[in-house]
């Protein structure tokens, strides 16, 4: 016949409670001894009596043990704070995404789209919001208008000073230079001026030339020494020259 099933309780008799634990010591003693053996695992094992006596096994030293199980306790709390710390990360971005298709749809309802699940109340208040955007958007456009009039009522006022002060310094220049009664001839006019005075001249030595070749003029200036020929017939004209005036001249 085969073992009944024991209840799991604490055991009310001392005596029977004392030769139990005696036996399932044992009997956990050894079962870690060949889980050692039998699996090449680090084991060990601390066992306290309710009398406060210790039992215990350790395959590689209880100390070994003991400070191979501190040094995974303080690399696991690190994993677990980064494993806390990625969760509540992630958390976070799923709420961001929700936020995200909210902005999304809002913004298609601001534009006339997607307004098919939408009652009157919520058609009156999109339209009340648009509104007030609206007459923002014209405020701060009339807002920037007037900053640009000022701008250029100040360059105006500007412009002004300086055509003043421009003006002031000429007056200034005429009164140390005054102004001749007639004004000077540009490039062009002085050009046209001499180029006329110049043909007016050649054309009255042409004149001139004509008249001497036909024989209007009877005088004839000659430079140099006279000849016996012209000593001979102007000796009367050349003795009256040379009372007169001291030098000898040949008219012709």
């Amino acid at each position: 016949m085969g073992r009944g099933k024991i209840e799991i309780k604490r055991i009310e008799n001392s005596n029977s409670r004392q030769v139990t634990f005696s036996k399932r010591r044992t009997g956990l003693l050894k079962k870690a001894q060949e889980l050692a053996i039998l699996c090449d695992a680090e084991v060990a094992v601390i066992i306290f009596s309710n009398t406060g006596k210790l039992f215990e096994f350790s395959s590689s030293g209880m100390k070994r043990t003991l400070s191979r199980y501190k040094k995974c306790l303080d690399s696991t709390e690190p994993a677990r704070v980064e494993h806390k710390a990625e969760k509540q990360d992630s958390k976070e971005v799923d709420n961001l995404k929700e936020e995200i298709v909210k902005l999304q749809a809002k913004q298609l309802m601001l534009l006339g789209h997607d307004l098919t699940g939408l009652s009157l109340k919520e058609l009156q208040h999109l339209e009340q919001q648009l509104n007030e955007g609206l007459l923002c958007v014209k405020e701060k456009k009339e807002h920037l208008l007037m900053e640009q009039l000022e701008q250029s009522r100040v360059q105006e006022q500007r412009a002004m000073l300086e055509n003043e002060t421009l003006r002031r310094q000429v007056e200034e220049l005429r009164c140390f230079f005054p102004s001749t009664d007639h004004s000077v001839p540009t490039y062009h006019e002085y050009y046209s001026m001499e180029r006329k005075h110049s043909l007016g001249s050649a054309s009255a030595d042409i004149a001139c030339n004509c008249s001497t070749e036909k024989g209007d003029s009877d005088t004839t200036l000659h430079l140099g020494l006279p000849t016996d020929r012209y000593r001979k017939r102007k000796a009367p004209e050349g003795e009256s020259h040379s009372n007169d005036s001291g030098s000898q001249l040949v008219l012709l």
